[in-house]
């Protein structure tokens, strides 16, 4: 029996370590699957269908063009250019997209999180104050970061980005998600669809009522306009 007890010591570890392993998902099996709207093809990965590898073409991971500047003549004055796997097939399985800002002077890009990802932010062209904000008790993390500056955003926090230059900013944003999904606050907390009980806002925020429903409208109005 004595013989026996290391073979059972490593087979309780065993089982106790597979169920972790389990809990995650398996390295990617092939190179690529490089996405296409076609449920022919038959291989379903991700939300999206895998086109014939025998079919693929080195454009379908090219997307030219990132380096235009991007018009900011909205009520934020930025506007952000998102890269994901709808408009760059290859990105497909692979865990990763990016996006362009562009800032008016003043522009700003609101409140909001990614709930699927981290992100890393460099400021290409200008000036930005940026910063995130922790889970409670709401630290906040601020930075002005000039050109070839980077900071990292953790983990679907909080964070925001203003162009506290003279001139116009742009900056590159990478994500660890082909599909890092976004929630601006404001529209989320004073724009849904349909919208938040008056009077639930109006207690968490202590405003008075009239204010809760004229951020509402206004909200709700521009997400929809």
């Amino acid at each position: 029996m004595t013989r026996c007890v290391p073979y059972l010591v490593t087979f309780a570890l065993l089982a106790l370590a597979f169920p972790l392993a389990s809990a995650f998902d398996p390295s990617a099996l092939q190179d690529f699957c490089v996405a296409v709207n076609d449920s022919s093809s038959g291989v379903f990965v991700n939300g999206k269908f895998c086109k014939d590898p025998n079919l693929v073409r080195v454009d379908d991971f090219f997307l030219p063009g990132l380096d235009i500047p991007r018009s900011t003549s909205n009520p934020l004055g930025s506007t952000v250019t998102r890269i994901t796997v709808d408009n760059l097939p290859g990105l497909n399985t692979l865990d990763i997209s990016l996006a362009r800002l562009d800032f008016a002077p003043n522009g700003v890009n609101p409140p909001h999180t990614h709930p699927r990802a981290t992100e890393v932010l460099q400021v290409l062209e200008g000036t930005l104050y940026a910063g995130f904000v922790t889970s409670n008790p709401n630290r906040l993390f601020t930075k002005i970061l000039h050109k070839g500056d980077i900071i990292v955003f953790p983990f679907s926090l909080i964070h925001f980005e203003i162009n506290i230059g003279e001139t116009n900013a742009v900056a590159l944003s990478r994500f660890n998600s082909q599909n890092p999904g976004v929630i601006t606050i404001a529209n989320a907390v004073f724009g849904s669809n349909p919208l938040i009980n008056a009077d639930v806002l109006t207690k968490a925020f202590q405003l008075d009522k009239n204010v809760i429903e004229y951020l509402e409208k206004q909200t709700w109005w521009n997400n929809n306009s």
